[in-house]
């Protein structure tokens, strides 16, 4: 089967190539952290996971400065 082999080759590639990061965050208490998440999921400008590369990049950028 096509799929079943496409699919072990995408799970290879991801073990090798790629992390996952996983945010637990409260309605609450984030409530403002999740509103700028629903502002990004809707906007073609960037995706959710651009927006938050972009910031951490900016922050990397700006400890790189500081040194």
């Amino acid at each position: 089967m096509y799929g079943e082999r496409k699919y072990e080759a995408q799970e290879r590639y991801d073990d090798w190539n790629t992390v996952q990061v996983k945010l637990k965050l409260n309605r609450k208490t984030d409530k403002d952290i999740l509103e700028w998440i629903d502002r990004h999921r809707y906007s073609r400008d960037s995706s959710i996971q651009g927006a938050i590369k972009a910031l951490i990049r900016e922050d990397i950028a700006k400890e790189q400065e500081q040194e």
